[in-house]
């Protein structure tokens, strides 16, 4: 979506652990503390690539194949205010409504249909919205 609306789309993350998962919020924590390094989304990518296998050695071992900055990636991993960002995550989350992940919105609408062309259409249709006014 990117590609196809450079300047209408901003993507916004926000962090939804899921509690069945041991790892989770350890591994939201840790993507947060790779962004402080502008490093989140290469973080994320590889902690989706073995999601299954993410423990915290997994995670620290994705932080030294991404050369952080391992002392000031230890110290955001226990940062106050990563973990206050990631619990007003979930409040938000909880309270949209939100159950399952990944949820897509666009203009405050939960997309149901995320295919290319459901999302597509979904632009389309805000943005000739946001011209009428």
């Amino acid at each position: 979506m990117l590609e196809t609306y450079p300047k209408e789309v901003k993507i916004v993350f926000k962090n939804f652990p899921l509690n069945k998962h041991k790892y989770a919020r350890q591994a939201a924590q840790a993507a947060l503390a790779a962004n402080e390094q502008g490093k989140f989304w290469d973080f994320h990518n590889k902690l989706f690539e073995t999601y299954r296998f993410i423990n915290n050695a997994r995670i620290m071992q994705i932080a030294r194949e991404l050369n952080l900055d391992m002392a000031k990636f230890n110290q955001n991993l226990k940062s106050q205010a990563l973990t206050e960002r990631i619990n007003r995550d979930l409040m938000e989350a909880r309270s949209m409504g939100i159950r399952a992940i990944p949820s897509v919105f666009i203009n405050g609408k939960l997309v149901r249909n995320r295919s290319f062309r459901g999302l597509k259409t979904m632009i389309e249709a805000e943005l000739k919205k946001s011209k009428r006014y």
